[in-house]
């Protein structure tokens, strides 16, 4: 659906400045908005006095909202876009700043935007369910923030922060029926062991049928089966001594995602390839494929209240097995003039890290700081095979691309804020991280009359780069009053380099691309009025982006990736919150950016300079609004989720074919609570406009065809909760 952000626009801000004037019927102090605590930097502080982008959801809100996923939290928070090329392979973009198509699809590449859950990297293999840890809230920094968090930090992250286990005893339990014969069951408990030990204990199962039908097999695909479990264990053998134990465990095993199949590279929409429905939830594979995925995550973390300040330690282990079958082109099998592709990939991803820092203050709090030092060593395997079926049976065969990188990163971090005055405050952070990847790639004909693209011969290759950078921060912020919090930063970020997943020869693929840099500068506010009613952030900035990671699909051979753009990136945020009279919450925000390719010469005949970066839609608009009340004990909350966003490309090219439009999507949900608090019932209902939203686009031009996954339809269903 293609919309016009300038209207509804203009009725959002309309909406608000009424808000604003509502009267003013509640005292000083009625209706405050929460105090939300953050670790943006590391530390816990109000949100309102961090001198960072942040938007952070508490439990509360989750629940509220109906989040589930990171796509769900992308769709609600500005600058923020999120694809995936499958319920795994994701592709986040911050601010314009994302990770080329293909990075995760390669042992040796990585992300852009990263997640990080409970202060663990979280690299590869995606993260764990959302309603089996028992979150305390959910923080998405936007800009880089490679100085305190490292590598891939360059566009921004997302943080998962759990509640620790206490000693306030408490269960709840919760099941869900929805449409797709959609059932879900999750419980999260805490309770105290002694006066010391203390457990927390959470799990969720997930079922669903399939969003999308495959006609050739007569399956749905694109369905749900994922279960979930996390434990954690906290000691508190002394004052000033806090461990937390913690594991994590995801299994999933479902079905493929095949892609709608259009025979049109100019222009989605077209007409759909010979053989294949033209519904767009109807596919046409000859096979469904699968994913399945095993992660375990298991971490200790303390903290000890030294008289020099809080030491923290991090040691975390992280492993990851990943099964998945994915057809391309969604045919039957070998139609006149039409090509099936299809990549099977076996992958087995261990990591560990360990981070050491202090955070300390002096002078009467006058310096606050913190040191550290921090090392992540990665082994990945990864099992690529990829199948390719042509009508010419001379064309048709099998080849396979093992591949076996180590990956090895050292940082050492440290950031200062020093007080001149009682409202003027300035800061500088610096980073220094060495790493080192290498691996061995293997490209071979398993079977076939022909050699299968990309192969064009056998190799057995090694690769082994090293790279360092430096990534500063500065900050200068002015508490103006005790509610308006002006601030400006510098802040420099990086992307580790990087190998390709799969290459034409021996000599491509072991040539590694490299690191790519932003340097982002912003000023921005943080404001509350109306006796704290009324809550106000605005952020402006400017990014220099080069040695851009771009993808390039070559056809007849692969997904290529290399250093080859630079872009500007400028734009403007807006938050806020506000509650205009008891139980009436209006909250949102605003985004505008502007993000382009300064220079990005694709070979000798593409120009893609002045174009798009890929997932940067220009505005994005959100507006929540919530009423809360009681009648006979009885609470009731009504929520509504308005997001309007406008057009965005998947690629560099910017043609029509890879192209979202601008859509909207609306969420609701209406909840009844007990008079005793103990039992809720909730309806609800998701993309409730129905919009067809692409996940990611590609386009093979030279047959004709665009291939498309999609994101969730409209979906609804009732929740039950019991808690106590």
């Amino acid at each position: 659906m293609r919309t016009y952000l300038s209207n509804h626009a203009s009725w959002a801000a309309l909406g608000l400045a009424l808000a604003i004037a509502a009267p003013a019927a509640a005292q000083s102090g009625d209706n405050e908005i929460s105090e939300l605590v953050v670790t943006a930097q590391r530390v816990e502080e109000n949100v309102q006095k961090v001198p960072i982008a942040v938007t952070a959801f508490s439990a509360a809100a989750l629940e509220r909202q109906s989040v589930e996923t990171l796509q769900d939290i992308a769709i609600k928070t500005p600058g923020f876009s999120a694809g995936q090329v499958d319920p795994i392979q994701t592709n986040f973009a911050i601010r314009g700043i994302g990770s080329a198509f293909g990075i995760s699809q390669n042992a040796g590449g990585d992300a852009s935007v990263v997640v990080f859950v409970d202060g663990v990297y979280a690299g590869r293999g995606g993260t764990p369910d959302i309603d089996a840890l028992n979150l305390e809230r959910v923080e998405v920094l936007r800009g880089p923030q490679g100085t305190l968090f490292g590598k891939n930090a360059v566009g921004g992250l997302i943080q998962f922060v759990s509640r620790k286990p206490s000693a306030d005893p408490s269960l709840r339990i919760e099941g869900q029926l929805g449409n797709y014969d959609r059932r879900t069951l999750s419980a999260r408990g805490n309770m105290p062991i002694s006066d010391k030990i203390f457990v927390s204990l959470g799990g969720s199962i997930k079922l669903r049928d399939g969003y999308e039908f495959n006609q050739t097999t007569g399956n749905d695909v694109n369905d749900q089966d994922l279960r979930s479990a996390a434990l954690a264990v906290r000691f508190l053998p002394s004052e000033d001594l806090d461990i937390v134990l913690g594991v994590d465990l995801t299994d999933q095993d479902q079905k493929g995602n095949p892609r709608d199949n259009i025979c049109d590279a100019t222009l989605r929409g077209g007409v759909h390839c010979v053989g294949i429905n033209p519904d767009p939830r109807i596919v046409n594979a000859y096979t469904d494929g699968y994913l399945r995925r095993w992660l375990q995550t298991y971490r200790g973390e303390v903290n000890w209240t030294t008289p020099y300040g809080t030491l923290t330690s991090i040691t975390a282990f992280r492993a990851v097995t990943l099964n998945f079958r994915t057809v391309f082109f969604a045919n039957p099998v070998n139609p006149p003039n039409q090509i099936e592709s299809t990549q099977t990939d076996h992958e087995d991803n261990e990591q560990f890290s360990q981070e050491v820092r202090l955070a300390f203050d002096a002078f009467d709090s006058r310096l606050r700081g913190q040191v550290g030092v921090y090392y992540l060593n990665e082994d990945n395997t990864r099992i690529e095979d990829l199948r390719q079926d042509f009508p010419a049976p001379a064309q048709t065969g099998i080849a396979t691309y093992p591949q076996m990188v180590k990956s090895r990163s050292w940082a050492l971090f440290g950031q200062v804020s020093y007080a001149f005055t009682d409202t003027i405050t300035a800061t500088a952070g610096l980073r220094q991280t060495w790493e080192r990847k290498s691996g061995r790639f293997i490209g071979q004909k398993v079977s076939g009359p022909g050699l299968p693209p990309p192969l064009a011969a056998n190799y057995d290759v090694r690769g082994r780069k090293s790279w360092d950078a430096l990534t500063p921060r500065f900050a200068l912020d002015w508490q103006a009053t005790p509610d308006v919090l002006l601030y400006a930063s510098a802040t420099r970020g990086f992307k580790s380099g990087g190998f390709q997943g799969i290459a034409g020869s021996g000599v491509s693929q072991s040539t590694p691309y490299d690191p790519e840099f932003a340097w982002s500068y912003e000023g921005g506010a943080k404001t509350q009025w109306l006796d704290g009613r009324l809550r106000l952030n605005l952020s402006a900035f400017h990014t220099d982006y080069k040695d851009l990671q771009v993808s390039q699909l070559v056809p007849l051979c692969c997904v290529v990736v290399g250093n080859a753009a630079t872009a500007e990136i400028e734009g403007v945020e807006l938050e806020w919150v506000i509650q205009p009279v008891r139980g009436l919450q209006i909250d949102g925000g605003f985004a505008y950016l502007d993000a382009k390719f300064t220079s990005f010469a694709n070979g000798a005949t593409a120009n893609f300079t002045g174009n798009d970066l890929p997932r940067s839609p220009k505005h994005k608009v959100h507006v929540g609004a919530q009423y809360a009340t009681e009648f006979n004990g009885w609470g009731a909350l009504a929520r509504v989720d308005y997001t309007n966003q406008s057009h965005m490309y998947f690629e560099a090219s910017n043609i029509p074919a890879q192209k979202q439009e601008g859509y909207i999507n609306v969420d609701a949900r209406l909840s009844l609570t007990s008079p005793d608090k103990r039992w809720e019932v909730a309806v609800w209902g998701k993309n409730l406009t129905d919009e067809l939203v692409a996940t990611y686009v590609t386009a093979f031009a030279p047959y004709r065809q665009v291939l498309v996954p999609y994101a969730p339809p409209k979906t609804y269903g009732v929740t039950l909760v019991w808690k106590m």
